[in-house]
């Protein structure tokens, strides 16, 4: 179970940097199917249903099953945080809202979901005795964060606020962007996060989405941060393909 792993292998996050993802499906064994082909990731039993994608043994991400046909079927990015609720307050008072109160993840952590004030919706993980991603940046794994916004310059005012040093720290590596969402998705489409995970060739890993019953949302474009091709799993879920 994800509760007895060893976090050895993994990474400290600090405030505000993405620390993990996860994939609510419909169907996690057809998730397992598809992303199992896709990053060559294997699993293993998680907290509560939920399963843990690991390369390697590193952990990498999580599926969990959908709890109700409403909700929609999404890649979450979470960034860290040594305290989700007071961050919780935080965000509130700069205009977003908590949509799911911070709780306890077994011993792993405590997670809790936001949104900023124009709606898009992210995780906060406040780490326990998972850290969060033990890989990361490489081919197979999380890579970049983009948030498809009508207006970046709030966007930077609110993460700014909320994340300086993450973001615009003296050492800041941030793997997290920023973009009008008329740059790739159509103007009436709800600002969102989009998880990218890095391939090794962008072309193959078309490919594979294809045969494996996916699509391609957005053909290869160039961006600042490498050529990115935004597609759907089998079952609905978008993401972004990176080559760098």
């Amino acid at each position: 179970m994800a509760e007895n792993r060893a976090s050895t292998n993994e990474e400290t996050y600090g405030e505000g940097v993405p620390c993990w993802v996860d994939a609510q499906l419909p169907d996690v064994e057809a998730g397992k199917r598809f992303y199992g082909e896709l990053f060559g990731w294997t699993f293993e039993e998680a907290h509560g249903s939920s399963v843990w994608a690991l390369l390697d043994g590193d952990p990498v991400a999580a599926l969990a099953p959908k709890t109700d046909g409403r909700m929609p079927t999404v890649w979450t990015v979470s960034f860290c945080t040594s305290d989700a609720g007071a961050l919780g307050r935080r965000i509130t008072a700069a205009g977003g809202q908590v949509v799911t109160a911070p709780y306890p993840v077994g011993d792993l952590g405590v997670a809790a979901l936001a949104a900023d004030p124009e709606g898009a919706v992210f995780g906060l993980w406040q780490p326990g005795t998972h850290r969060g991603f033990g890989r990361r940046r490489r081919p197979n794994t999380f890579v970049w964060a983009e948030l498809y916004t009508r207006d970046t310059a709030a966007a930077n005012t609110f993460y700014g606020g909320l994340f300086h040093d993450a973001l615009f720290g003296t050492d800041a590596e941030p793997d997290f962007g920023r973009a009008e969402v008329t740059d790739v998705f159509p103007a009436e489409m709800p600002p969102h996060f989009l998880v990218h995970f890095r391939v090794a060739d962008l072309g193959d890993a078309l490919g594979a989405v294809h045969r494996l019953g996916g699509r391609v949302q957005a053909p290869p474009f160039g961006t600042s941060y490498g050529v990115v091709a935004v597609v759907t799993d089998n079952q609905g879920a978008s993401f972004a393909l990176l080559q760098r």
